[in-house]
This record gives C-alpha cells, structure tokens and sequence, in this order.
C-alpha cells in the first residue's frame, strides 16, 4: 500500500513546524485550528492532483473575493453559514435544549444600533412604490409565557432586493428597527413587501456559483435577531412563502417553521382599521425563545458589521 505524502513523517514534522507546536509560545487554539487546515488543504492538493497553476488562480480568487468584501456572500452560498447553525442546534441538543423558534443564517447585511421604537414601529422611512405589509405576533418562552420588554431587532430588503446602509441611497435606518415587546410580549410593525435579491452578476460569489451550474438568488426574507430577559437571543429570518425561490436558496437560509404565508387583506374594516385606503399584505409570525442553559453554546456570534454612519 503507497503512503500518502501528507501521512509522511516529513510532512507532519513541517505541518508541526508551520503551526507553531514545536514551541511553547503562541495561542493553542489558533495552532491547533492552523495545523488541521494546513493539513487538511495539502491532502486536498495531493488527493485531487491540484496543479501550482490552479493552486495560484485559486489564491487569486481569495484575494479578489476579500477585496470585494464577498466572504460574507461566499460563506453562506457554500453552506458553510448554515452548517455552523447546524452544529450550535447539536451543540445545543446535547445541553438539553430543543424546540423554539429554529435559528437560521444572519447573512452579512445586518447593522446594529437600529432606533428602537415600544410595541410597534413603521420600518418604510422612504417613499417607494411596494405593497404595505404588517407583521405582527408574541414573543414568548418554551412554555407559552409571554416574554415582555423582548427586543425584536428586524431588517430587510427593499422593493428592489436592495438593504440600506449597503445603498446608499436608502436613508440609513431605512427597513431598519429594534421593537421592545409590550407586556404580552407582542410586536408589531409596518413596512413594504421586500423582494428577494441575487448575488451581484459579476461579484465573486457568482462567479464561483456559475462555475458550479447554480443560482445565486435568494427568496424574500425579513432577517430578525430576537432576545428577551431569561432567554437566548435567537438569530432568524422568515421566508415568504409566495417566492419562487423560497425551497431553492441559494444561501441555504430556509428551514422548516421559518417560510410563512402573505395574507393579501381587502376587506374594507381592515382597510379601515389600519389605516389605509388600499389593500396590503399581512404576516402573523410568534417567536419562541428557549431559557438560557447551563454549557450551552453562546448564541450571540461576534462577527464585523457595516455602521451607519
């Protein structure tokens, strides 16, 4: 049987060597990470015969992509943002917690510091020419109890598949609010009908996706981060059930409990009722959030994001 070049003992002494393990200084975590992904990218060289010049145009690809500030696209067109959901859902499953609302990707879109509003908010501060939508619903926790002073932080796209912030020619807290729950822990919000978008047709994230014979587009969605006293802040978003793309993301956002159906209201009390003379579109949406537990994963991901100003 011929041994792998990588399974060498000259290989693994320079995998050693490059991740610093052969001194006492540095940071254990990071050699122990550097060591495997050194290793596991020269297996994948010597496994798939990947040639010098085809190592380098990949190279060239990563620094294009970082450039572009894409790996916040890429990411989650991999897969990779949703397999790091899937490994908190099992972190979290082996620490007693199941059920609740599911989690889903953040994506790379989100800005904090949204002006926060109680019990109810008006999202649209540009006028635009989109269909009214009103969603509402409760936070509570597992058992039911409703979760007062809940922060529903929320975001989504515009008519044109476009996030403020990002576009500059939104206004900068355009779609953009944190709603502190009433005393029965319900939300509620006005906005427009946003629509799904697609990556940029000549970014680096399709580039890569076409070469893979797939899409970059993704369905409607509003992105929320959800959390209340007791309770671990959740990470979502709902899919609107009416869109093409709903079970076909190419983010790979969509997940069951999370696509919801757009209610078109005509009838005229409605109209009346909130306030407008044509229809609009309405969601009913509760979140469920689960108790804080002990060894737990930390829900709350670290990561960069865009400011507003």
């Amino acid at each position: 049987m011929t041994t792998r070049l990588t399974d060498s003992p000259e290989a693994q002494a320079l995998f050693d060597k490059v991740a610093g393990l052969d001194t006492d200084v540095g940071n254990p975590r990071i050699k122990a990470v550097v060591r495997r992904v050194v290793a596991d990218a020269c297996r994948i060289i010597e496994d798939l015969d990947v040639t010098p010049s085809e190592f380098w145009t990949a190279m060239s690809y990563l620094t294009e992509t970082g450039q572009a500030n894409e790996f916040g696209l890429l990411m989650p067109g991999l897969g990779i943002e949703h397999f790091i959901d899937l490994c908190i859902d099992a972190k979290e499953r082996a620490a007693g917690i199941e059920g609740g609302t599911p989690r889903t990707i953040e994506g790379p879109l989100y800005v904090a510091g949204a002006p926060l509003a109680k019990g109810e908010a008006r999202l649209d501060d540009d006028p635009e020419d989109g269909e009214v939508l009103i969603v509402e619903g409760q936070v509570t926790g597992r058992g039911g109890a409703p979760l007062a002073g809940a922060v529903v932080d929320v975001w989504h796209a515009n008519t044109l598949g476009n996030y403020s912030v990002f576009d500059r020619s939104q206004s900068p807290w355009n779609l953009r609010r944190r709603i502190e729950t009433d005393g029965q822990g319900r939300y509620r919000f006005r906005s427009i009908l946003p629509k799904g978008y697609g990556c940029p047709p000549q970014g680096q994230t399709q580039k890569l996706l076409d070469q893979l014979g797939r899409h970059g587009q993704r369905p409607a969605h509003i992105h929320f981060f959800v959390s209340g006293p007791g309770h671990r802040q959740l990470t979502t978003q709902i899919n609107l059930a009416d869109d093409p793309y709903v079970y076909d993301d190419f983010a790979f956002g969509t997940r069951d409990g999370l696509v919801v159906a757009v209610e078109r209201v005509t009838d005229a009390a409605a109209l009346k009722a909130a306030g407008l003379n044509e229809p609009f579109s309405a969601i009913r949406f509760d979140f469920v959030l689960n108790a804080e537990a002990a060894d737990a994963p930390d829900p709350v991901v670290v990561r960069p994001h865009a400011q507003a100003a």
